[in-house]
């Protein structure tokens, strides 16, 4: 009896420190979680840092015309979501009455999507089979 009330006690006791571990590694987990809706917004930077950040410049169309369709695909989607992010930051510092710093990116992003068009529709245009020049351009125009 004896016994058992002391084993009893040590294997609840390891089974309690388990399960609580168990429970605050899961919570610090979902506090350094993934958020998808972090992609928005700049976390790296501070509005109060005071060094200039020098961003690079627009793609050019002859940089374009020496990638594959899929790396031209896989660019578009990175400034889609490059320009989604700018979008939402003038946004929210627009409604906090703030300056939105270097404004200048949203056109060089813009820019860079249309030469993509320009590139992807250039090649569909230069396909020799019609069929295959109609399907391109209805993927270009997609975009």
């Amino acid at each position: 009896m004896l016994l058992t009330r002391i084993f009893g006690r040590t294997f609840l006791a390891a089974a309690r420190s388990e399960t609580s571990a168990a429970t605050a590694a899961a919570g610090s987990t979902a506090r350094t979680g993934y958020n998808p809706l972090e992609e928005f917004f700049e976390a790296h930077r501070s509005p109060d840092d005071d060094k200039p950040v020098v961003y690079g410049r627009s793609w050019k169309a002859s940089e374009l015309r020496l990638k594959s369709w899929d790396d031209l695909n896989k660019l578009w989607y990175v400034l889609l979501k490059e320009k989604n992010m700018l979008m939402t930051q003038r946004q929210m510092l627009n409604a906090q009455n703030l300056r939105f710093p270097n404004p200048e990116r949203i056109p060089k992003v813009r820019k860079s999507m249309c030469r993509i068009k320009q590139v992807l529709t250039e090649r569909a245009i230069d396909e020799p089979d019609p069929r295959r020049c109609a399907e391109l351009k209805r993927m270009v125009n997609a975009l």
